[in-house]
Formats: C-alpha cells, sequence, structure tokens
C-alpha cells in the first residue's frame, strides 16, 4: 500500500552496509537519515566525557538522566545535540569504539533512548522529508517493528574485518558481534517479517536498487 510518508529501519551488524545503504535512500527519495550508531557513540563520548565507567550501572543511570537531547538537522542527516552541542570526531576515536558495545548494552541507556529515536520521526515530518531511513541493530524489531519496510543486512564477518580496515578502523568484528547478539536488552538479529540481504559478494549499487526497489513501491508518487 503507497504512502505520503515512509519508514524504512535497517539493522545489521558492523561493516553490513547499513549506513552506505541508508545513505543512498535517503538521497534517492529524500529521506531523513538518522544513524542511530552515531547516538550511541555521542552518548558514549559524553559518559566517559563525565568520568562513567558501564561497569557503574548507577553512575550510569544517573548520568543519562541528566542528559538534555535534541537533534539537529544537517543537509538529510540527523544529528544528536547533547545540551546543544553536536558531536564530533571524537565519537569515532579508538576510546569510544572500544566503550560502544558496553555502554549499549546497558538497559538504562538503551531505554533513556528508546522515545528519542522514535521522535525522530516528528523530526522527518516537521522537515518535510517524505519519510525517514534510520538504522542501527535495533531498529525493525524495537524501535519501529512496524516500519513500513524493515531490512536486515549481513556479510560473512570475514569481509566485513576487511571493509572496516578499509575504512581505518580496528575495532574487533567478532567482539562487537558478540556484545551486540548476546546482550539481553534488544539483542541484534533479524527481525520476524524483516528482508534479510547478504550483502558479502554483492555491491553496494545492487544493494541499494534491491532496497530501492521496495520503497519506490511503498511511496505514494
Amino acid at each position: 500500500m503507497a504512502s505520503s510518508f515512509i519508514i524504512v529501519a535497517i539493522d545489521g551488524g558492523a561493516a553490513s552496509g547499513k549506513s552506505s545503504s541508508a545513505r543512498a535512500l535517503s538521497e534517492r527519495f529524500n529521506l531523513l537519515h538518522v544513524d542511530t550508531g552515531s547516538f550511541y557513540r555521542a552518548i558514549t563520548a559524553e559518559l566517559l566525557r563525565r568520568g562513567v565507567n558501564a561497569d557503574d550501572g548507577s553512575g550510569v543511570k544517573a548520568a543519562v538522566t541528566q542528559l538534555r537531547l535534541g537533534t539537529r538537522v544537517t543537509g538529510r542527516s540527523a544529528q544528536m545535540e547533547i545540551a546543544g552541542r553536536v558531536a564530533g570526531e571524537e565519537i569515532r576515536s579508538g576510546e569510544v569504539n572500544a566503550a560502544v558495545s558496553h555502554f549499549a548494552a546497558i538497559p538504562d541507556v538503551r531505554n533513556a533512548l528508546l522515545e528519542y529515536q522514535r521522535s525522530q520521526a516528528t523530526v522527518a515530518r516537521n522537515h518535510g522529508f517524505r519519510g525517514l531511513v534510520m538504522e542501527g541493530r535495533d531498529i525493525g524489531s524495537v524501535i519501529f517493528p512496524d516500519a513500513d519496510l524493515r531490512f536486515f543486512l549481513h556479510a560473512d564477518p570475514v569481509e566485513r574485518a576487511r571493509r572496516r580496515e578499509r575504512e581505518g578502523h580496528r575495532d574487533s568484528i567478532a567482539e562487537r558481534d558478540r556484545l551486540d547478539t548476546g546482550r539481553k536488552t534488544a539483542p541484534l538479529a533479524c527481525p520476524p517479517g524483516a528482508i534479510s540481504l547478504d550483502t558479502t559478494h554483492v555491491t553496494l549499487p545492487e544493494v541499494v536498487d534491491r532496497m530501492a526497489a521496495d520503497v519506490s513501491r511503498r511511496l505514494s508518487p
């Protein structure tokens, strides 16, 4: 059924192709692109800046309840503001890379971001976008289980490790997968009914075209 506003959920592990696909769909269909991984990275960087350790449950809970979150739209991308500030390149630092999955596994952190992430649909509507494309690890299962389209991207771990290295990152794919799939709250998994795509031996344009065909069918002319 065609819609004048569409929500597209894209889930998958690190270097599965989520971000590149989401950005391409955003450009092609004028959708607001939301990278929820950057949200968790921004929260992680802020908590580390405050000296909060992921093992300190009460400290994490106290800190996240104090955060003032907002959204800044730049081009077609939604960026998280914390107390009016958008985090910079520090969210890609080695320290954040090593800590983000640990903080993301904490229920208080995920709960603090739940409604904020859902509110991005309102941000997209208010800014005149035709829809929202949100990428992460629990979008189709927790954040928008009723999204118009739900994709789950996966690829061979060796190939994903190569992709991360080409991007200049050296965090362990195996360790990230273990933490993301093994956490008790919103683990990484293909949601029932989602469209599963193996991107190991498929080019990015081919992946995007496959997804775009479904988006085109769901969007009103």
